[in-house]
């Protein structure tokens, strides 16, 4: 499902880049075509892809893809990590949402709405891997930091 997320995203991008003509077919939202709101959205853009970086930097040899049942990595609690337990998915969601006010239209809507959905779903499924992966460690964790921020 991530997989066709992204590829719903490249698809929106793609067309309101280079097809112009095309664009209208995907919805546009008229009345939240603002520059000040195009502006806060790539805002959006650029500090959410720098924390995403940033997460998965930090995360060092512990990051992965998905759930690996294969091997234990070390927990990571440290640098934004402290702050959230999930800041690489609140960077995707950052994005998806700031994709969303840069480019408003049902596309973009869906790709939002099908990522925080797919999000929330994943991060349950790593919690619950954890907890049985750190036992205690990540419990305690869990209870002094939030899940998103």
């Amino acid at each position: 499902m991530f997989k066709l997320l992204f590829a719903l995203i490249f698809v929106s991008i793609f067309i309101h880049s280079f097809l112009p003509n095309a664009y209208s077919y995907l919805g546009p939202i008229h009345w939240l075509q603002h520059p000040w709101l195009r502006w806060t959205g790539t805002g959006l853009l650029i500090l959410s892809v720098l924390w995403t970086v940033v997460a998965q930097a930090q995360m060092g040899e512990s990051w992965r893809i998905g759930i690996d049942h294969e091997h234990q990595t070390a927990l990571v609690s440290r640098g934004v990590f402290g702050f959230s337990r999930n800041p690489i998915f609140l960077g995707m969601t950052i994005t998806l949402v700031g994709l969303f006010v840069v480019i408003p239209n049902t596309l973009t809507a869906l790709t939002l709405l099908m990522g925080v959905v797919l999000i929330q779903i994943q991060v349950r499924l790593e919690e619950e891997f954890l907890v049985k992966t750190h036992g205690e460690e990540y419990c305690q964790y869990r209870r002094q930091v939030r899940r998103w921020l």
